[in-house]
């Protein structure tokens, strides 16, 4: 995490190679460094060469991307029912 690496996720979305009217989903998840991704742009390299299910989509979720909301505390309490 020092170097800049943090969790990311992927959902790959592909086709069948036997029936390519179907997709299924395939979930993929390292470390990487963002914005580049060298790891995940890896595998989908090695998947274009290797597997024959072709890629229809790749969805990306990492902490450079998606970050929490910044937390305040403001002496208030709620409560929510």
């Amino acid at each position: 995490m020092l170097a800049g690496y943090s969790l990311t996720t992927a959902e790959i979305i592909y086709r069948l190679p036997d029936h390519p009217a179907l997709m299924q989903s395939y979930i993929w998840q390292d470390y990487d460094l963002h914005p580049r991704f060298p790891k995940l742009k890896s595998f989908l390299d090695f998947w274009s060469r290797n597997i024959e299910g072709k890629l229809h989509q790749v969805l990306v979720a990492h902490t450079g991307l998606i970050k929490p909301c910044e937390l305040r505390l403001i002496g208030t309490e709620l409560k929510l029912n």
